[in-house]
């Protein structure tokens, strides 16, 4: 049964304020006011004021005459995009990580100073590190999170500003020490760490990019460091980067190479 249909009166503010964020496009992202109100064909008043609302409550932000869809909505809207597009397009590449490794795989996502598990493709071995789908973890303890930062310039300031909190004696709490395990990070195209956020766990990551080449998760495995140790990381990085290349293409990123 439709709203309609149950007697409920639609919000008409509601009609007004899509009508505001269909003005909106990758075309014409950034509409002036005038623009807006043109395309709307709202009163020039009520549109100002919903303007202005939708700016207060974060759902478009402001610079100068010019507006765009807020970056607090784009955080409300991930969760639905993660869901439909990222996780399914790249599960399969989690599983054939994990069949590979022998090793549980993970895919996070980033909020802020924090990396959150979206996807996981657990082992089968008995004794494993356990992880589930919507655990939040910190990002400067574990090799996710040094992925991120490495190709994130926005992550470095969240983390610095949230503080780095040791979790164990491994854990990097001081800035040089972390800014250079990113910058190995980059060098080296995945990241590897031991006991930085659990004592006894290790783990290997690499980046996921879209077809705009931008950051937009990191995928990699953790075991106990009986079996993910540093003397693993010859043979199971490569395996950890090849499945972040798969999960690259299968989101639309082409390498420089491969566009010849």
């Amino acid at each position: 049964m439709t709203e309609r249909a149950s007697g409920t009166p639609p919000l008409l503010v509601l009609g007004k304020v899509r009508q505001i964020l269909e003005c909106f496009s990758v075309e014409e992202p950034d509409p002036t006011l005038q623009q807006i109100t043109r395309s709307t064909g709202l009163p020039a008043s009520t549109c100002q004021r919903l303007v202005h609302n939708l700016v207060r409550e974060g759902f478009l932000d402001r610079d100068g005459d010019r507006y765009r869809i807020g970056m607090a909505f784009v955080r409300w809207a991930a969760p639905g995009t993660v869901g439909r597009d990222l996780v399914r397009l790249v599960r399969p590449v989690l599983q054939r990580l994990r069949d590979e490794t022998g090793e549980t795989a993970c895919l996070y996502v980033r909020d802020g100073a924090f990396r959150t598990v979206v996807a996981v493709a657990e082992t089968r071995h008995v004794v494993m590190r356990l992880f589930k789908v919507g655990m939040v973890m910190p990002m400067h303890a574990g090799a996710p999170g040094k992925v991120f930062l490495a190709h994130d310039p926005t992550a470095r300031a969240d983390v610095l500003a949230e503080g780095l909190r040791r979790f164990t004696p491994h854990t990097p709490v001081d800035v040089a020490v972390l800014d250079a395990q990113v910058e190995q990070a980059g060098n080296d195209g995945y990241s590897a760490t031991f006991s930085e956020r659990h004592e006894g766990v290790g783990s290997i990551s690499a980046p996921v990019f879209d077809q705009a080449g931008e950051l937009v998760a990191v995928l990699g495995i953790g075991a106990p460091t009986q079996r993910v140790g540093p003397a693993d990381v010859d043979r199971l990085a490569p395996a950890v980067v090849a499945a972040g290349a798969a999960a690259s293409r299968a989101l639309g990123f082409r390498s420089a190479t491969e566009l010849g």
